[in-house]
């Protein structure tokens, strides 16, 4: 089905004709739509500054992971400071960390653990849309998350989308980590669950066999599609639509961006090993996106506001983090894959030192561990430090905008750059905020 929305709204804009001046073309979804757009990007990005990495994996701890309770225990606090889990041994010589990351305790070379991550705000949506663009503002998301500049400046590699969530953005009351004023053109591609028994992607994975007879069909809606949009487009841009719109229509009807999604072709004993769990699998599939050459993935794994009963959350939950993550690592690395990817995890925020009367940790914005691994990170680091009872930064605290102002840096972005919103207005990609430079030390 074919819908065409444009009203009496047909005016250009700085952002280009918006989500309802467009379409939705049955099976090839938005894909169809907006992939056109983000080719050209590409096209005129022409990357002026040095880039350390091709792609970006941010796994997101969505609920915000007790930082006591993981990567930075405090074994002499009191217990209620404390809790209930004792300290191992890993393979950086005095490094400890929670007894529940036996897997990650073997794999603490391969990463820097900054323990200083702070930002002192509380409420879920506000800091996850802080920390995932690197900008304070509302709770709704006034700026555009990272992964969606990424898609803006940087556009495609190939045949797959520049924005991934696996298996969908973050949410708590409602979706978070959007393009904001950059448009929809700018969201992210959703996978779904790569861990149901019949995943398939929409877009990429035709619902039926896909006969020439319906190859061509679909191309004719395709050249539809380009006779509107490029009257929407504008007469300056009509000559180089065509080719974006082609480019667009082979990801969709391309075995390789089908294939790039097909999980099922990995070894049995690989998706064993990540952990048959959709944190494992979605891990997984994310390796698998970045050998596709995306720029930008984020793998949400959330579930991680213990306000009660903390200790069985993370009895069920951490196992799955130390395997999952711990694979990723190891795999990249033995694929050579770390070497041009920043691979970060962390949430919004940490938890309260001392533990509640429900036996869980509430949310605190003042202290947080923050994983960054890849693309020249030296391994086998520790950044920054808590106080005694893990409540607040004592030593080099890093706050969202230097997190950002990273990963922008890491992709040859300039984080100054001003981008420029649907009124007209410039906005930089950060207002603050530098390179955590202990990170490449």
């Amino acid at each position: 089905m074919l819908d065409i929305l444009l009203g009496h709204r047909n005016r250009l804009r700085c952002e280009g004709p918006s989500r309802r001046d467009f379409l939705r073309l049955g099976a090839l979804g938005g894909l169809g739509l907006t992939l056109p757009r983000l080719l050209r990007q590409e096209a005129q990005a022409g990357g002026k500054n040095k880039a350390r990495a091709k792609s970006v994996l941010l796994v997101y701890l969505g609920g915000g992971l007790s930082h006591h309770d993981s990567f930075d225990p405090k074994p002499d606090a009191p217990p209620e400071v404390r809790g209930k889990y004792t300290t191992i041994e890993t393979c950086v010589p005095g490094l400890r960390i929670a007894e529940k990351l036996p897997l990650m305790a073997k794999t603490m070379n391969r990463l820097t653990l900054v323990r200083s991550g702070a930002h002192n705000n509380d409420h879920h949506e506000t800091a996850t849309n802080w920390v995932l663009c690197g900008r304070f503002g509302s709770a709704f998301g006034d700026y555009p998350a990272m992964g969606a500049v990424a898609a803006h400046e940087l556009g495609f590699s190939g045949k797959l989308p520049p924005y991934v969530s696996i298996p969908r953005n973050p949410s708590f009351t409602w979706e978070l980590g959007k393009s904001a004023f950059l448009g929809g053109r700018y969201e992210s591609f959703k996978t779904g669950d790569p861990n149901a028994a019949d995943f398939k992607v929409r877009d990429v994975s035709p619902a039926e066999k896909l006969t020439a007879q319906r190859a061509e069909r679909r191309q004719t809606l395709l050249q539809a599609v380009d006779g509107l949009a490029g009257q929407i487009e504008g007469n300056d841009q009509i000559g180089t639509y065509d080719e974006f719109h082609r480019r667009a229509a082979e990801m969709i009807l391309s075995s390789e961006a089908r294939g790039a999604f097909a999980i099922e072709k990995e070894p049995e004993r690989l998706r064993d090993r990540y952990g048959r769990n959709t944190f494992g699998q979605s891990c997984l599939l994310a390796r698998r996106l970045v050998e596709g050459g995306v720029r930008f993935i984020t793998v949400n794994y959330g579930g991680w506001d213990h306000h009660a009963k903390i200790w069985d959350g993370l009895d069920r939950k951490m196992p799955e983090f130390d395997r999952g993550f711990s694979t990723l690592l190891d795999d990249m690395h033995e694929r050579g894959l770390l070497s041009d990817t920043l691979v970060l995890a962390f949430g919004e925020f940490g938890r309260t030192p001392k533990i509640n009367k429900d036996v869980g940790r509430d949310h605190w914005g003042q202290a947080a561990s923050l994983l960054f691994a890849g693309a020249g990170v030296r391994g086998g680091q520790v950044v920054g430090q808590t106080d005694k009872q893990g409540a607040f930064v004592s030593r080099r605290p890093v706050a969202p905008a230097d997190v950002a102002c990273t990963v922008f840096e890491a992709l040859g972005i300039d984080p100054r750059k001003a981008l420029v919103t649907p009124d007209g207005r410039p906005v930089e990609i950060l207002d603050k905020g530098e390179t955590i430079k202990e990170l490449y030390a």
